[in-house]
């Protein structure tokens, strides 16, 4: 009983984990799990990687995923990264993960949400902190010693179920569940600072971590203004909240960065270029989750760069999508942008069209529905383009 509660008194503790200086442990190589019970975790992860690695949901794309290996192994060094393999997964959320046995999932919302390779190295830096301080083996053990705690006091309460003795085991509960989440935030602060040593250390700007966490909250701003909903406080958490606030990270990783970071280089042409054959498709997936003034964000901040036919293209389908008279007559200015950069996106043609037939340009909607024909003829949906052509002859 004693290692319990001295285990729930580590577990309980929080370190002022934000405020300790952002320096690299040494190196100690990649960890092999010890004893029965690490074993055992990692046979289900390895398991579990098996099962990824023939998942319809992962991107087999080797120019991108040689390309995310470089990013990580440029951040956290050669040695460190040896024992990484990654996994794009297709998912439109903001994520990624890592496993302790060394796999490590990227989902391609993520890169919807960063802007340049410094911004997806904050990322793939912070989830390998997460590996290097073996957090998922520590929260096994925390998971573990509470629920036991919990047990025990469950039995105790048992052997007297008072009044007084329920309401003590209810507290005791509470607290074992906001200890294991507070423990849970204070591995992803841990997991910052070592993401932002990382960065510091390498050839890129390490306050991009700290730009992130303000584009995640103007996201979530975008979101809740177009729902109507109101301005989220980003300064609090719910008590089961796994991750700490957002404008608390934003602001510690901006206090942590190297001073001489400004000066250094943030990869966003070569990040663009390596995202480039992905991105309408990533689009695609985010406008479909239907949260129109997220996904108007994702493309006006990607656009920070310059936008491109890509963009515009994307920013026309997303207010088509959503088809009032004011979405249309701007899907519309959209498309024609999408087509001065490239004339040949027969996709911007097509959209352009479809925007006015519906704004009551139908002699404009013909011409260019005409040149998406003629740019792709064997189009799956080029039947029903035909019969939306006033007078063509080729129905």
């Amino acid at each position: 009983m004693r290692t319990l509660v001295v285990g729930m008194g580590l577990l309980l503790a929080s370190p002022a984990a934000a405020q300790q200086s952002a320096l690299l442990p040494p190196y100690q190589g990649a960890y092999q799990p010890h004893g029965v019970d690490e074993i055992g975790l990692w046979r289900e992860y390895d398991e579990d990687e098996r099962t990824l690695g023939a998942s319809s949901l992962v991107v087999r794309d080797e120019p991108l995923s040689t390309y995310l290996r470089r990013v990580l192994c440029d951040t956290v060094g050669e040695d460190r990264c040896a024992s990484v393999r990654i996994y794009i997964v297709r998912a439109p959320i903001f994520n990624a993960s890592m496993a302790p046995n060394g796999t490590m999932r990227v989902f391609t919302g993520l890169f919807l949400r960063v802007r340049n390779e410094a911004e997806l190295a904050t990322i793939l830096a912070h989830e390998f902190g997460h590996f290097e301080r073996r957090h998922g083996l520590d929260k096994f053990r925390a998971r573990r010693s509470a629920s036991d705690a919990a047990a025990w006091m469950a039995l105790l309460t048992s052997l007297g179920p008072t009044y007084q003795t329920m309401q003590s085991y209810q507290n005791f509960q509470l607290a074992v569940y906001g200890g294991l989440f507070r423990y849970g935030r204070d591995q992803e602060r841990e997991a910052d600072r070592l993401g932002i040593a990382y960065l510091n250390q390498s050839h890129l700007q390490p306050r991009s971590a700290s730009a992130v966490w303000q584009h995640v909250m103007e996201e979530a701003e975008a979101s809740a203004r177009a729902k109507g909903l109101k301005k989220p406080n980003f300064r609090t958490i719910a008590f089961a909240d796994s991750h700490p606030p957002d404008a608390e990270r934003a602001a510690y990783l901006a206090d942590l960065a190297a001073p001489d970071g400004p000066d250094r280089e943030d990869g966003t042409e070569r990040y663009r270029t390596a995202l480039a054959p992905f991105l309408p498709q990533f689009l695609d997936d985010q406008i479909k989750l239907n949260d129109f003034g997220a996904s108007d964000y994702l493309i006006q901040n990607l656009a920070t760069a310059g936008w491109t036919a890509t963009l515009w293209l994307k920013r026309g389908d997303l207010y088509r999508t959503r088809g009032n008279p004011r979405d249309l007559s701007a899907a519309a200015d959209f498309y024609a942008s999408a087509v001065k950069l490239d004339p040949t996106l027969a996709e911007a043609h097509r959209g352009l069209g479809l925007a006015l037939m519906k704004t009551g340009r139908p002699s404009e909607a013909a011409a260019s529905l005409q040149t998406y024909l003629s740019l792709r003829p064997d189009a799956v949906d080029a039947g029903m383009i035909k019969m939306l052509i006033p007078g063509d002859t080729t129905k």
